[in-house]
């Protein structure tokens, strides 16, 4: 017997109002979902899933893309449509158009159109065709793109269609039942894409927009965009003069003297961690043959996003030439004979820019024979790492191609793990707190369905123990399935900046293939040789990433101790210049780091400026003050009062000490 999701809840009087699905496991499955008792998900697993609960998200905006490519097509006749998936910010949907642009006041015009489907309430239905069938459906409108992807469907698979009034397309599901879930509507863009992302094939016209199941949940998140726009890490980091790019070292950050400050802030912050929790830091190379890289296994799983450095012979039109000589005058000739024939060129050592520190890390253990009294061993490393990430991709300090990370890998023994995983989760806490990231959420990723390295015993045995780690310091976690590095399972931490915007940081990560691989061993009490473990961990993680999350989260207002000047020093006229330049001096004597502002500005203009850094404090010097050797403190738009030179020093120096 038949039944569907949405008549086994109602049996169950599990059916309320904003139910718009269940999930099944982690499967999310719509109403329209018929179970039979031999159905594998079995309807005894079902869960009702809310419209406001968040992973009911990507079916409301699913839905809305084919609402919004319903409008399209009625308002352009003769549009094709081709993919409209739901995606972390909203949604999407490509058109061919053959009788022009997308305009804004077109978007308007679809936005109001949308509006007017969704207030009729209608059903989405879904219905399951023979291929025949969806291919005479789909050829009869006319939808070449749909043919291809119904093409694509492997053999056996079901092909279903949903429909809402009279328009239906080619689609997995899952939908919410019907339009009137839909009621947070919002049209943000148009973009131009190559079908399938090929540049070969036809461009189409994209239209982004978000959704959400009220009109409060989407004014909420707009008024989050309007404020994201204003803490827009690359927006202050022009303004605030941390940070600048060039062409000539794309998605490579320059950081400027007040960047570098903060910059440098952090990591000697992190250094007095490292010698607190027993971290040994180390230097290591930056390039590395690629027998390395093949023995860690990151040639086969993560050659695509490394740099290769290539040694100094190539096969040329000559013979073997130097390979910098084809790029030379002189060497024109080899290389246009190169070019002409396509030839590959053969160098004599193949190299890859370092983008991870593990491998590194391993080599370091294995250059002494190890016993289990010198564990656990520590090993962090600030090294510089270059991975190659695809243009599409780069975000100002987010995603870039050149970054350090706070990283640092320990080897111990399995007895080991638990004290060295409790001890991770006390130097994160007291990180974070220093920062002011209070608010965190643990997830665990587990082995990729895919490419991973190791046994199920060995993966199964990791998971288990991170799980139980999260469980012993009374936290909680949820699982990101699949989400695994190659080599290893890992703890996920994602803060939430003060916007409300959920980051990922820190990460833990057990590994028991890399010291396989690399035949790491210690002497353990009973004279045999063992294979330690190895942890990854990383508390910030890339500190360029970090600091684009962080500048947002703080909108450019540093704490004292890493702000890159704790106080600006302005004068009232020229004369009040000697007195400034004193105590400025005075207070780097106290490793304090202040800015004196020595423009002819008058004082308004001077306090405006010096308010645009976003310092600490601002200290306003004239003839009161220098007659009482004092300043004029000031914190953002609050008037301090009187504060002598000797309690300027005490008040900065104390408020300047990192955070313990």
């Amino acid at each position: 017997m038949k039944q569907s999701v949405g008549e086994v809840l109602k049996a169950r009087n599990q059916l309320h109002p904003n139910t718009v699905a269940a999930l099944a496991g982690t499967r999310v499955l719509d109403l329209h979902r018929t179970l039979d008792t031999a159905d594998t998900l079995g309807a005894t697993d079902l869960t009702p899933l809310a419209s406001d609960d968040p992973r009911a998200l990507p079916l409301v905006r699913h839905s809305t893309a084919h609402v919004m490519a319903d409008a399209v097509q009625r308002l352009f006749p003769g549009t094709r449509v081709t993919i409209g998936p739901a995606i972390d910010s909203g949604f999407y949907y490509d058109f061919d158009r053959r009788d022009g642009r997308f305009t804004d006041e077109d978007l308007a015009r679809i936005e109001a159109t949308m509006r007017e489907i969704i207030a009729q309430d209608l059903p989405f239905q879904r219905t399951e065709r023979t291929r025949a069938e969806a291919r005479e459906a789909l050829a009869a409108q006319g939808e070449t793109y749909k043919l291809e992807i119904l093409d694509a469907i492997p053999v056996g698979e079901a092909i279903s269609f949903y429909q809402h009034g009279p328009w239906a397309d080619l689609c997995e599901g899952p939908h919410v039942p019907s339009t009137r879930f839909l009621q947070g509507v919002k049209l943000t863009s148009v973009a131009g894409a190559y079908w399938r992302g090929d540049e070969r094939r036809p461009m189409l016209q994209r239209i982004y927009g978000t959704a959400f199941p009220t009109q409060k949940a989407l004014d909420a998140h707009l008024k989050q965009l309007e404020e994201a726009r204003a803490r827009d890490h690359r927006k202050l980091g022009k303004e605030l003069k941390l940070f600048t790019f060039h062409e000539w070292a794309p998605a490579s950050p320059f950081f400027l003297p007040r960047g570098a400050r903060v910059y440098n802030g952090l990591v000697s912050y992190l250094r007095t961690r490292y010698a607190r929790y027993g971290y040994d830091e180390v230097i290591t190379p930056q390039i590395f043959d690629q027998a390395l890289w093949e023995r860690s296994g990151h040639w086969e799983h993560y050659r695509a996003n490394m740099f290769v450095a290539v040694g100094t012979d190539a096969v040329g039109a000559k013979g073997v030439v130097p390979v910098n000589q084809l790029f030379t005058a002189e060497g024109a000739e080899d290389r246009a004979a190169l070019e002409a024939h396509g030839a590959h060129l053969h160098f004599d050592q193949v190299s890859g820019c370092k983008a991870m520190n593990c491998p590194s890390h391993c080599l370091l253990f294995a250059t002494e024979k190890r016993s289990y009294r010198d564990l656990p061993l520590r090993l962090a490393d600030f090294g510089r790492l270059h991975r190659y990430e695809r243009s599409g991709v780069l975000h100002g300090l987010s995603r870039v191609r050149t970054f350090s990370q706070d990283d640092a890998h320990i080897f111990c023994t399995p007895e080991q793990m638990d004290a060295e995983l409790s001890s991770f989760f006390d130097l994160r806490d007291e990180v974070y707190r220093a920062l002011g990231l209070d608010k965190v959420e643990l997830r665990l990723a587990t082995r990729p369905t895919e490419g991973s390295l190791g046994t199920d015993e060995d993966w199964a045995r990791a998971e288990a123990i991170l799980a139980e780690s999260v469980r012993a310091k009374g936290k909680t976690f949820v699982l990101s399935p699949g989400e695994g590095a190659f080599y290893g399972p890992k703890l996920e931490f994602h803060v939430t900046d003060a916007i409300g915007r959920p980051w990922q940081l820190g990460t833990m990560q057990v590994d028991f293939n890399l010291p396989n691989r690399f035949g790491l061993e210690y002497v353990g009490s009973d004279n045999a040789p063992h294979r330690p473990v190895m942890l990854h961990r990383a508390v910030l993680g890339s500190l360029e990433r970090f600091l684009s999350v962080y500048i947002e989260h703080t909108a450019g207002a540093f704490p004292v101790w890493l702000a890159p000047e704790q106080v600006v020093l302005v004068t009232v006229a020229d004369r009040h210049l000697p007195f400034a330049q004193e105590l400025a001096q005075r207070l780097r004597g106290h490793d304090l780091r202040p800015l004196v502002d020595d423009s002819n500005e008058k004082l308004g203009a001077k306090v405006r400026q010096a308010s645009l850094l976003k310092p600490p404090y601002i200290a306003v010097v004239g003839d009161k003050e220098v007659e009482a050797v004092g300043v004029n403190l000031r914190k953002g738009r609050q008037d301090l009062g009187f504060f002598t030179t000797d309690a300027l020093v005490e008040k900065l120096t104390a408020e300047a000490r990192y955070p313990t």
